[in-house]
């Protein structure tokens, strides 16, 4: 009997990525909550900038994103130089992976990470080491207790996803001064707009002068342009460099390129979209609150439940009753956070309908 290929040791224990749910079976346009998407949508120049990208499709876009690194260096004050483009963040963190891991090492990243990143290491036969967090916090001494010699990368989502917890900057600067310089901080950013606190800092100044730090940051988020996946990184030339080298050609298309460009330049929008997260984030969580629901702070776009275990008060519950009422929500059992719901910010409506439907299930 012939012997059908095998993948590689490891692979077929990675447990794939569980999106948010994106249908009801019955329900023909649901209120999608479950992915953190803009509720505004998208910027009017970045799909003007997108309809006109229809004229080149025939083209191959540009390997170096020329015009989309000359954008982001004059925005964020960076060497164009030191950046580097991806199908959204999260192929930046796997070409991070391939650059750096190899069979043995192992990354450390919090509890309640964000799935792409053990997915990106376990594929370079890595171990992947958790830090242990306080109740939705990041803590660095956790997370400095888990280096070792065989450490190459630590990841911080900085606000984090699922959790939404965020690190004040002093603490991130004490975290990377304790680290070993042969190990690579990864400052996640991709809901760093999102976060209003006075003592949080994105990592960008940080890492202008360290020798091994990277920034990633997305379109997808404040920008709304998830479809079109397109993210970048920042860090020191001879590392963006040599990631550099295994980056595929034409990783990021036309289109993409041309709505980034544009979405970029769009701060009107960007400010809407961050002046209606901050508006609703602190009165879904003061409603919520009055439910008798814990709702632990966050500094994103959308919101944490956390409900009992009593049988059908859960949070599976809680999700399935909200779906029966057309509102898609996320549940976090493939994050270890059984008992948790998380909630993107929508439109007024949508808030107050979700309020409403939880004080329903709450009371029924």
């Amino acid at each position: 009997m012939e012997k059908p290929p095998a993948p590689k040791d490891g692979i077929l224990d990675i447990a794939p990525y569980v999106p948010g749910k994106a249908t009801i079976e019955g329900v023909a346009n649901p209120i999608k909550l479950s992915a953190n998407e803009n509720i505004l949508g998208a910027s009017e120049a970045a799909k003007a900038a997108y309809a006109a990208a229809v004229a080149d499709l025939q083209k191959y876009p540009d390997p170096r994103a020329t015009a989309l690194r000359a954008a982001i260096a004059a925005k964020f004050d960076v060497q164009p130089e030191r950046l580097i483009f991806g199908a959204g963040s999260d192929e930046v963190f796997l070409l991070l992976a391939q650059t750096f891991l190899e069979p043995g090492d192992n990354i450390v990243q919090g509890l309640n990470a964000f799935a792409s990143f053990a997915i990106a290491a376990k594929a370079c036969q890595a171990e992947v080491k958790t830090a242990k967090e306080k109740p939705f916090r990041l803590d660095a001494d956790a997370m400095l207790a888990e280096v070792d010699e065989r450490t190459r990368l630590v990841f911080l989502a900085n606000p984090s996803n699922p959790g939404g917890a965020w690190m004040i900057g002093s603490e991130v600067a004490r975290l990377h001064a304790a680290l070993p310089s042969d190990v690579l901080l990864v400052i996640d950013g991709a809901y760093s707009e999102f976060c209003d606190d006075p003592q949080f800092d994105d990592g960008m100044a940080l890492a202008r002068d360290a020798s091994n730090i990277v920034v990633t940051r997305t379109f997808s988020k404040l920008h709304g342009l998830a479809s079109l996946r397109i993210g970048w990184g920042y860090g020191p030339a001879t590392l963006i460099s040599a990631i550099d080298r295994i980056r595929l050609p034409f990783n990021t298309g036309v289109p993409a390129q041309a709505a980034a460009i544009a979405a970029l330049a769009d701060g009107d929008f960007q400010q809407r979209s961050l002046d209606h997260v901050r508006r609703w984030r602190p009165w879904m969580a003061q409603q919520i609150g009055g439910l008798g629901l814990e709702c632990p702070p966050t500094a994103t776009n959308f919101v944490l439940i956390n409900f009992p275990a009593e049988s059908g008060k859960t949070a599976k519950d809680a999700e399935a009753y909200l779906a029966s009422r057309g509102y898609l929500t996320r549940g976090l059992s493939n994050y270890d956070l059984p008992d948790t719901l998380r909630i993107t910010i929508g439109l007024e409506e949508h808030n107050r309908a979700v309020v409403d439907l939880l004080r329903e299930f709450v009371g029924g």
